[in-house]
């Protein structure tokens, strides 16, 4: 199984990047995010949970985050690999992450982030906001969230970078000269492991 991370604060084009990722590998997206924003557009009990904490930019709680995971997970373990995307966002959840998968026979293979200046991401936030309507998105809520991600995702670069997996990727350069370089990175590691 090929499994991926693909990091990056709010605004970087992580999901862009994820799409096209999917794509090229063949490989199963999975948007924590998307998945609980579903739940929410359903209106379902853990849609209103979740909306709870989402309309204020705040992380959802790990319990219900990995209750979703852990069944999007187990139900497609035919799949030829992952990618991850919105998950882990915190030390506790890429521990159980890895667990998860030992479990299954299979692990991280590569973690990409991608990286952005701030203000650019801010100016993206605010964009997007305007365009697609989304509650998360607005200025207060944009900044509480590149915050939170400082503060409780940021960390996870040591924890894979200590694992030997973790490529950064400049995300200020146009979007196909982003999936280019993330292309590079793992057709290089798929190419380490033929040998």
């Amino acid at each position: 199984m090929l499994n991926l991370i693909i990091f990056g604060p709010p605004g970087s084009g992580k999901g862009t990047q994820s799409a096209k990722i999917v794509q090229k590998y063949d490989l199963l997206h999975l948007s924590t995010g998307e998945l609980l924003r579903e739940e929410m557009q359903k209106d379902t009990p853990l849609g209103r949970e979740v909306s709870k904490y989402m309309d204020q930019g705040l992380l959802v709680p790990d319990d219900i985050v990995w209750r979703e995971l852990y069944e999007y997970v187990t139900q497609h373990l035919d799949a030829p690999g992952f990618i991850f995307d919105g998950f882990p966002r915190t030390i506790v959840q890429a521990k159980a992450l890895d667990h998860l998968l030992q479990e299954k026979e299979s692990h991280i293979c590569l973690v990409i982030s991608v990286e952005v200046k701030e203000e650019e991401l801010f100016s993206r936030l605010m964009g997007r906001g305007e365009d697609s309507g989304r509650s998360d998105d607005s200025a207060e809520i944009a900044r509480r969230r590149l915050q939170i991600y400082k503060d409780q995702t940021f960390p996870l670069i040591s924890y894979y970078k200590a694992q030997g997996k973790i490529v950064s990727i400049d995300g200020m350069a146009p979007v196909e000269e982003v999936f280019s370089r993330i292309c590079n990175a793992v057709d290089g590691f798929l190419d380490k492991q033929k040998v």
